[in-house]
């Protein structure tokens, strides 16, 4: 329910940034995004309640509040059009991967700590940057703040990229490598219980086919759980 009303929201709070311009009306709305996304994953992990569907709709509500407001930005010339023109790069090279990881059976990678460090950066960086549409002391904080957020957060947003891409590939390599091994006749989970305790199996040797191993970029690789926030440690 809360991730429907944070969605929901999305075209209230373009409508109030492009229409009427009512700019402390959309960072209310903004601010209950936020609000909001906060108390989703208390109560996940409070009640310890699971939904697929709510993992699914919390990251999207995210990305649609960040290209809601840098449209917004942007319409308004508050922001250049390169900035909006590369976060949306980003998440279309996310989109295309997708289904060459539901190929090797895999779902949508799990948000490792830099997707969330620049998402909170950026949602940052948006009323910042609508202050600073002020004169005074005031603005030109908030502009000189603003703007820092929105180049770290777009920077970390692509270290995100570049950390699930390690990972995919990891994870596709896993799956050629069970897929060779079945096709040979072999057990793919025979080699794992083999190799499990011998010297360097895990410690600088190859990801066995036992199942995804996550990549050495600190990423904690695919969840134990959906309930978001609620992952069990790597």
């Amino acid at each position: 329910m809360l991730s429907m009303l944070r969605l929901l929201g999305v075209p209230l709070f373009l409508w109030l940034v492009l229409v009427p311009e009512a700019n402390w009306w959309a960072l209310g709305v903004l601010a209950f995004a936020g609000l909001s996304d906060w108390l989703d994953g208390k109560i996940a992990r409070a009640w310890n309640q699971t939904s697929r569907l709510g993992a699914v709709l919390d990251p999207m509500a995210d990305r649609l509040y960040i290209f809601a407001a840098v449209l917004g930005l942007v319409v308004r010339g508050v922001v250049p059009w390169w900035l909006m023109a590369v976060l949306v790069l980003r998440d279309v090279l996310m989109i295309v991967s997708l289904p060459v990881l539901r190929h090797h059976g895999y779902g949508t990678l799990p948000v490792n700590f830099a997707g969330k460090a620049a998402t909170l950066c950026l949602l940052y960086s948006f009323p910042l940057l609508f202050v600073a549409g002020y004169g005074g002391i005031v603005g030109d904080v908030a502009r000189v703040t603003g703007w820092a957020f929105a180049l770290w957060g777009t920077a970390i947003y692509w270290w995100a990229g570049l950390l699930y891409a390690v990972q995919g590939q990891s994870l596709i390599r896993q799956a050629r490598r069970a897929d060779r091994a079945i096709a040979q006749g072999h057990d793919p989970g025979a080699g794992a219980a083999a190799t499990c305790g011998a010297p360097g199996a895990h410690e600088g040797g190859e990801p066995t086919a036992a199942g995804p191993e996550a990549p050495s970029s600190g990423d904690p690789g695919p969840p134990r759980s959906d309930r978001k926030g609620a992952t069990s440690s790597p």
